[in-house]
């Protein structure tokens, strides 16, 4: 994965619009379309600007260390405990809106509340 898609990743996560991105960083949004068309990458003078706006470090940004897919973190841990169903419901959460997001955790912390069937 290259730079420009590793961005394009942690905008998804982060619920960030393109055009959103672009104005916090100083760019235009038809800078970002010609990273994700040919492939290529920011200056190297808009790399910190990027890191502090996706709240990431250089590091991350450059190594993809933190970024990569959470499947392949998965399938290089073969300790790790979470599933391919894990991941995704990780990933769908993700791509929910702040709103649906807090929806979704205050509907979790119902559900813990509840009492199940076995402990009746």
């Amino acid at each position: 994965m290259i730079i420009s898609e590793r961005i394009i990743k942690v905008l998804k996560e982060r619920n960030m619009t393109q055009v959103e991105f672009a104005k916090e960083v100083g760019i235009s949004t038809s800078t970002i379309s010609e990273w994700k068309k040919r492939k290529t990458n920011p200056t190297a003078e808009k790399i910190m600007d990027i890191c502090y706006v996706l709240q990431i470090t250089p590091e991350q940004l450059l190594t993809g260390e933190g970024i990569e897919d959470e499947e392949v973190i998965a399938e290089n841990r073969p300790e790790s405990r979470f599933t391919p169903g894990d991941v995704q419901m990780i990933e769908d959460y993700h791509s929910l809106k702040k709103e649906q997001q807090k929806r979704l955790m205050a509907y979790m912390d119902a559900l813990k509340k509840i009492e199940s069937p076995e402990e009746m």
